[in-house]
């Protein structure tokens, strides 16, 4: 069976704020049609490689590629126009508009017309607002399966499915790659088994590629296919989720050094 290319590739990045390394030659490959998390403490530097995958900073050193192509400078909104959508670990919905007008946003880049007629609201603009709501409709709010909220004001709506409307928006840019930033922190465990399996179904069902930082290590190794470990902005271990679960360097990284017995490897070198 032929391995899947890498649909992202982070090779030697590196990012400073005046004295603090937050990223030091960061590697990262993530397999076309994967669900990889990355991994790590608080202040381990994985939403500052976030930010530099998708374009809100500027790396020191080293280089992204995404679908063959180098976007290291590509501005993070055409960075959306290639396929990456991004998820962020607090809530940014507006709070006043519908669940519906809050996915539509998302999906902003696809439209083709002018801003005369989208400001107006007519010929072209209007039949475009038309087929985008269709395809919402279809694609995105029966898939998360949010159609009973889909009038109400994101206000109005629990913290769980707030959630959800976020991860929608975020589905309705038809991505390639969908970036979760703790996707489930503060939901209790039937709001996270929700989660995980719509994640899955994302992969499975609609083919898009999934990056996922998530402290919730039970749902990481339930649903990930490869796992980054990041510590002190290196990365310190990657592999399965079954070789990184009892993996010395991310034992250390959670925990602190132990005085476990050394594996074999380990005596060998």
């Amino acid at each position: 069976m032929r391995a899947a290319r890498n649909l992202m590739e982070v090779r030697g990045v590196s990012l400073r704020f005046g004295g603090i390394q937050a990223l030091d030659s960061v590697d990262l490959d993530v397999a076309e049609g994967s669900i990889t998390a990355i991994i790590g403490p608080n202040g381990a530097g994985k939403s500052s490689l976030y930010n530099v995958i998708s374009g809100m900073y500027r790396p020191a050193a080293g280089t992204v590629t995404f679908d063959g192509r180098d976007i290291t400078r590509v501005p993070a909104h055409k960075r959306a126009g290639l396929g990456i959508a991004r998820s962020f670990q607090n809530i940014a919905l507006f709070r006043g508009l519908t669940v519906v007008d809050n996915i539509k946003l998302g999906a902003h880049s696809r439209l083709n017309t002018g801003l005369m007629s989208a400001l107006l609201f007519r010929g072209r603009a209007a039949a475009e607002e038309e087929q985008l709501r269709r395809e919402i409709e279809r694609e995105v709010i029966e898939f998360l399966e949010i159609d009973h909220i889909r009038d109400m004001p994101v206000s109005a709506l629990s913290y769980g499915l707030q959630k959800r409307v976020e991860l929608a928006r975020a589905l309705a840019l038809r991505p390639k790659i969908i970036m979760l930033d703790e996707p489930v922190a503060g939901m209790n465990r039937e709001e996270t088994e929700d989660i995980a399996r719509f994640i899955l179904d994302m992969k499975e069902e609609l083919g898009i590629t999934v990056l996922l930082i998530e402290h919730d290590l039970s749902m990481v190794m339930d649903i990930s296919d490869h796992v980054a470990v990041l510590n002190f902005g290196k990365l310190v271990a990657n592999g399965t989720p079954h070789e990184m679960q009892n993996h010395p360097k991310v034992i250390e990284a959670y925990i602190g050094k132990t005085d476990a017995e050394p594996t074999p490897e380990e005596t060998d070198a």
